[in-house]
């Protein structure tokens, strides 16, 4: 039950207290004193004083409790941890949740405990987003730092997006781009690997450009076929093609073909890759999951429609199909099974996904990138319209990345 700050007492009742001027506030004192009054069970035979009685004569302790003296006195002077916890859970809801995960939780021992209770930051969640979350359960499931991920996306696109900066790169492909991927922190580090970005298009090219020197060119691929999808990681390169190969590359060599496999019957629209695991889905109605180890087919799932976009971060996945829903699966043991399925207002084929604990993007063919936040069902917070239809989307950082069939790449600048 949330509490009315108007109710909390009035700090006036301390002014009467001059038992001793001179004393200065000790917040480690006080959090000791806060601790034993508040969250510690009574002691047996210990009865503790209003604040406004700590100052009578009457309320003085006896010799025989000299450790309860130090403190009460402790809290005779106004501060902060005199006030109930759920008061100052309350006071916690209307500050940054970095604050007070990162800077008030040092203040003292009683708020770094208060704090740090994940059932506190799982309510503090529930109550911003007020709806089901998140959509699969797992284990072990970082309260804190999603809590953080979600203030930070809902303040970002606050009133609709108004405050994020929208730019253009309009040269490099002679077809539409169906594809792009940025590396994790290219935006934030000065490292020349970081500032990567790869994009895969119809003209049958990966194209490498480096953001560090102003978006310029670094390196080319030339596919066998129309590149459709593809995935990058410091070690490999994966594409996925109209003529029905997933092929992996070294960009580190060249970048050096490694090797293909023909996966499926169909053309390959979507894949990702991770440490164990490569996954692509097709035409031909199939999601398929590699063992990038053991170089073998770990499951082939049958879906009634196709998927043209995914994106995954353990234990979720999540895919935007041919017919404008999303779904999401979720990977038990290594088994990946289809556990929701949502409408999110798209009236096209869903062609881009970004899924984070604390954000959900989707592009579409109906010319439109919609913002949500990732609940059961999925919230959408802001709705972008282009002149033409939006093939992908990334967002690494502070930048969502779309790929434009007018040949370009929009890019939205949101605040750090």
């Amino acid at each position: 039950m949330e509490l009315p700050l108007g109710r909390c007492d009035d700090s006036r009742t301390w002014d009467n207290d001059e038992s001793d001027p001179e004393s200065e506030t000790d917040p480690d004192a006080q959090a000791k004193a806060y601790v034993a009054r508040v969250l510690s069970p009574p002691k047996s035979g210990l009865a503790f004083s209003r604040p406004s009685q700590l100052s009578t004569p009457a309320a003085s302790p006896s010799a025989s409790e000299p450790r309860a003296a130090s403190k009460v006195s402790a809290v005779s002077e106004p501060g902060l941890l005199s006030l109930p916890p759920e008061l100052l859970l309350e006071i916690c809801s209307y500050l940054d949740a970095r604050l007070v995960l990162h800077v008030l939780s040092r203040v003292c021992h009683a708020l770094r405990d208060l704090v740090s209770d994940h059932v506190t930051w799982r309510l503090r969640a529930l109550r911003r987003v007020r709806a089901p979350y998140p959509v699969v359960e797992e284990k072990n499931f970082d309260w804190p730092a999603a809590c953080i991920a979600l203030e930070q996306h809902l303040s970002r696109w606050a009133e609709d997006g108004r405050w994020v900066e929208y730019f253009c790169l309009a040269d490099g492909h002679v077809a539409s781009v169906d594809s792009v991927l940025l590396l994790q922190g290219w935006v934030w580090s000065l490292a020349a690997q970081d500032h990567r970005v790869c994009s895969g298009s119809w003209d049958s090219t990966v194209k490498l450009w480096d953001m560090a020197a102003d978006g310029q060119q670094f390196g080319e691929i030339k596919a066998s076929s129309a590149v459709l999808c593809l995935s990058y990681l410091p070690d490999i390169l994966v594409t996925g093609t109209y003529d029905k190969k997933v092929t992996i590359y070294d960009p580190r060599a060249g970048p050096a073909l490694l090797k293909h496999q023909q996966l499926h019957s169909r053309p390959v629209l979507t894949l990702l890759a991770d440490d164990r695991h490569i996954i692509s889905g097709s035409e031909d109605h199939t999601l398929v999951v590699v063992d990038r180890r053991a170089n073998s087919v770990l499951q082939r799932l049958q879906l009634d429609s196709y998927l043209l976009c995914m994106s995954y971060q353990e234990p979720q996945l999540w895919a935007g199909d041919n017919q404008g829903l999303l779904h999401v699966f979720a990977n038990r043991n290594g088994c990946f099974q289809l556990i929701r399925s949502f409408d999110v207002g798209h009236s096209f084929p869903i062609t881009g996904i970004q899924y984070s604990v604390g954000a959900l993007y989707t592009t579409s063919t109906d010319k439109t990138i919609r913002v949500h936040v990732p609940t059961d069902p999925p919230r959408t917070i802001c709705t972008r319209r282009h002149d033409n239809g939006l093939n992908r989307v990334c967002a690494e950082g502070n930048l969502v990345v779309a790929g434009s069939g007018d040949l370009s790449l929009e890019v939205w600048r949101l605040q750090a």
